[in-house]
C-alpha cells in the first residue's frame, strides 16, 4: 500500500464494513486530524509519513492524558472508551523503545554532539530526539537528557 494515511483510511473502510463502531470512529477521528494538520499553514499539502505518525502520537497522548482525568473523576466508562481509542492508535505507532536502549542511544547522541553539562539542553535535546526517530516520549527524552546531563 502507499502512505500511511493510505493505510488508515483503508483501514477505517474495512471496520465500517465490519461494523467495528470503535476503530471506525477511533480512525475517522485520527483522519480528521491530519486533514486539519493538512490545511494548517497557508496551503494545504499532503503530510509525509512522519508527520502523519506525530499527528497520530499528539492523538493517542490525549486519549492517554484523557483517560487519566475520567479515571481521576471516577468516569470509568469514559476512561475505559479513552484507553480502547488509544489502543486503536497504538497500532499504527512505532514501539516505544525500552528504557536501556533509550539510555543507550540518548548516551551515544550526546557523546557524538559533545554535550556535556545542562546549559546545552536544547541542542541536547535536538540531537536525542533525532537519534530516538519518535520510537519515545518527548518526555521520556527530556527526563533521560537532562539525567545524563546532570551526571556528566
Amino acid at each position: 500500500m502507499g502512505t500511511l494515511k493510505d493505510l488508515l483510511t483503508s483501514d477505517m473502510r474495512t471496520a465500517l464494513k465490519a461494523r467495528d463502531e470503535l476503530t471506525t470512529s477511533t480512525l475517522r477521528m485520527a483522519l480528521a486530524a491530519i486533514g486539519n494538520a493538512e490545511v494548517a499553514g497557508k496551503a494545504k499539502r499532503e503530510l509525509s509519513d512522519q508527520e502523519v505518525l506525530a499527528v497520530l502520537t499528539k492523538e493517542e497522548k490525549k486519549r492517554r492524558e484523557a483517560a487519566a482525568a475520567f479515571g481521576d473523576a471516577g468516569r470509568a466508562e469514559q476512561a475505559a472508551r479513552e484507553r480502547a481509542e488509544g489502543a486503536v492508535l497504538d497500532r499504527y505507532l512505532p514501539k516505544q523503545l525500552p528504557d536501556d536502549e533509550l539510555a543507550d542511544l540518548v548516551a551515544g547522541a550526546l557523546s557524538a554532539g559533545g554535550f556535556t553539562d545542562r546549559g546545552q539542553m536544547g541542542p541536547a535535546m535536538k540531537a536525542a530526539q533525532a537519534a530516538v526517530a519518535g520510537r519515545a516520549e518527548g518526555g521520556r527524552v527530556a527526563a533521560e537528557v537532562r539525567r545524563q546531563l546532570g551526571a556528566g
